[in-house]
């Protein structure tokens, strides 16, 4: 819905082309639960004319019913959209709302201020240009209002508005300002705000959002909505060095070939030196095509088509950069990572990376340390739980281009995604290259993994084995290696147990010491593969993540995962070693099956059904499987 003007009666077509001319602000207002978000945002479009009549009908009947005003009308309300945020009063979601007026349009998110939905804050600010930080006059700065700005610091918005609201209720106390102003001002040098622009307001009330009210006549400050109008926001994007993160490689016919995607930073022209990053390809720009005919320019904010004068090797997830200026490639970073999801991030575990339109696989190691919001203090960490911040290093399979978080936002700032169930699980900022993966590069060899697999005259494989414990994996994978030496196979057996003895023998069994346990297995198994060899792996490995992940390290067919499937209460029965009893009586924490899950197979290549084939008849069924493909 667009702001009403006198123009769109006078002259529609005027009307139009001036809108669409407007620029964009994306803000967000955060802050502590209870301090007038939704009725800051409801007063926005309430006073900018956003609201029909039939919505303001339905405000002013849903206001005597649920609204918290005594039947006066409660702004909040337009906001506050899902039925638990009017029962409790308070922000789940975040709530997105568009409003224009005569100088610019604006996208602002209502976040909400409850701790327990602070990665929904975290949503909510990723694409803000401007935060209004709202804080109760009558409660001061809160435990929330500090966690909401040290996050508005660490995303990196430029540009922060004190809003102090409620000031009605304090009697526009300039004392009562002052004071909560002034701990403000202490608490934002501390994370590294060191501007921002304070207001005295009463959302409900007006006072000082579309304009300067009378009820605070020693404030000489604008009011809130002029202030935002006039923040500068593109200009400081389009003087940085041009990026384009590459989204679609447009080849409609034989005659054309453009590069589609949105200008993050700077600007280009017909001529420009360009480089594909990261080929490190140059070439210059013949045209920039949009639906509307070829431009001149083109700047920070606008989705266009690149042409090149040179057939250069570029495809979705490059960058075209400046060539005077490009950014940095690496497959390691220090990073902040914000956690976003139930699960606990495991050190290890690999997840997929999305920068920009690269999607990478990428694991994470144990954090350096994690923050609390409230003190700024550094704490140590294993992993990071919901809405946990920490410092990690990220180790990524592939070189991705970037720039630092706090110079690009587009090109430094990341998802993580689970690789099972596609969920977002974390948040984070690239800081800087790790030094070593900058000093650690592959080494050219002449022999490779072909010519070691044709000299052993067979086809290297992984033959990885899963189960419970008790299930049989060890015996049957002792009698599969047994029938290949025995038909002159080279090979080599990987036990859970053995490899504990020795290269995991630092290793525990909470899920993050499993994580590893599989991440060191997968990567020897690997090295074993290009050896030539036919690996044999006997582990429980729980998890179904680690398992693709070991998958995915192997080439095409070189991974044949076999699940040794043995109900709980067999292999219980059988408990050669007692580890079940043992568990049972709490004796043995975090043992799979009882206090650890096991997620099993969904699609192995083998499935060996344990109370129906005995180990020798399993074992020869899985060598004959494996020799029909290994010569």
């Amino acid at each position: 819905m667009a702001h009403v003007s006198d123009l769109i009666a006078e002259d529609i077509d005027a009307y139009l082309e001036a809108h669409q001319h407007k620029s964009l602000l994306r803000f967000l207002t955060c802050g502590s639960v209870d301090d007038g978000k939704s009725t800051l945002i409801g007063r926005l479009l309430y006073d900018s004319k956003m609201i029909f009549e039939d919505q303001l009908a339905a405000l002013e009947a849903d206001s005597k019913k649920v609204g918290t005003q005594g039947g006066e009308i409660d702004f909040a309300l337009l906001v506050d959209g899902l039925a638990a945020e009017r029962e409790q009063g308070i922000t789940i979601d975040v709530a997105y709302r568009f409003f224009s007026t005569d100088k610019r349009k604006f996208i602002v998110a209502d976040t909400p201020g409850h701790e327990q939905y602070t990665r929904n804050m975290v949503t909510g600010a990723s694409t803000a240009d401007a935060a209004v930080i709202l804080i109760d006059a009558r409660k001061g700065v809160l435990t929330q209002s500090r966690r909401h700005s040290y996050l508005v610091s660490l995303l990196g918005i430029r540009h922060v508005v004190l809003a102090i609201n409620k000031m009605d209720l304090v009697d526009w106390s300039q004392e009562v300002f002052d004071t909560i102003l002034a701990d403000y001002r202490a608490f934002a040098a501390q994370i590294g705000i060191t501007e921002f622009t304070a207001i005295p307001m009463s959302a409900l009330r007006g006072d000082n959002i579309t304009a300067v009210s009378e009820a605070a006549p020693w404030y000489k400050g604008p009011a809130l909505l002029p202030h935002l109008e006039d923040l500068p926001v593109e200009d400081q994007l389009r003087a940085r060095p041009f990026r384009m993160p590459v989204q679609w490689v447009n080849r409609p016919n034989l005659d054309f070939r453009g590069f589609s995607g949105f200008i993050s930073s700077g600007t280009v022209k017909p001529g420009d030196k360009v480089k594909s990053i990261p080929s490190g390809r140059e070439s210059r720009v013949a045209r920039i095509v949009t639906l509307d005919g070829d431009l001149d320019i083109a700047v920070a904010g606008q989705s266009v088509t690149l042409t090149l004068e040179d057939e250069i090797d570029a495809s979705r997830g490059d960058v075209l950069a400046a060539s005077s200026d490009p950014p940095q490639v690496a497959d390691q970073f220090e990073s902040t990572i914000v956690w976003m999801d139930d699960e606990p991030m495991l050190p290890g575990r690999p997840y997929v990376l999305k920068l920009g339109t690269r999607l990478v696989s990428a694991s994470v190691a144990e954090p350096k340390y994690k923050v609390n919001v409230n003190t700024l203090e550094h704490l140590a960490a294993k992993r990071l739980e919901l809405n946990e911040i920490g410092v990690c290093n990220l180790s990524l399979d592939a070189p991705i281009a970037f720039d630092p978080y706090v110079e690009n936002h587009d090109l430094g700032g990341f998802i993580l995604i689970d690789r099972i169930s596609n969920r977002t699980v974390g948040a984070g900022m690239l800081h800087f290259a790790l030094r070593r993966s900058q000093n650690v590069h592959w080494q050219a060899l002449d022999v490779d993994k072909a010519a070691r697999a044709r000299a052993k005259g067979q086809t290297a494989r992984v033959v990885w084995l899963t189960g419970l414990s008790g299930s049989g994996k060890s015996t049957i994978a002792n009698l599969v290696e047994k029938r290949l030496m025995a038909a002159g196979r080279h090979t080599y057996l990987l036990d859970g147990d053995n490899v504990r003895h020795g290269l995991n023998r630092d290793l525990g069994f909470t899920d993050a010491d499993r994580v590893e346990n599989i991440r060191r297995v997968a990567e020897v198994a690997k090295l074993m593969v290009d050896a030539g060899l036919i690996v044999l792996v006997s582990f429980i490995s729980p998890f179904r993540a680690e398992r693709r992940m070991a998958r995915d390290l192997m080439g095409a067919d070189e991974f044949v995962e076999v699940y040794v499937d043995t109900p709980l209460a067999e292999a219980e029965r059988r408990d050669v070693k007692g580890l079940y009893k043992k568990a049972r009586t709490g004796e043995l924490k975090n043992f799979t099956g009882i206090d650890s899950p096991y997620e099993a197979p969904e699609h192995p290549e083998i499935h060996i059904d344990t109370t129906a084939m005995s180990a020798e008849d399993a074992a020869e069924l899985i060598a004959a499987r494996l020799m029909e493909g290994l010569d």
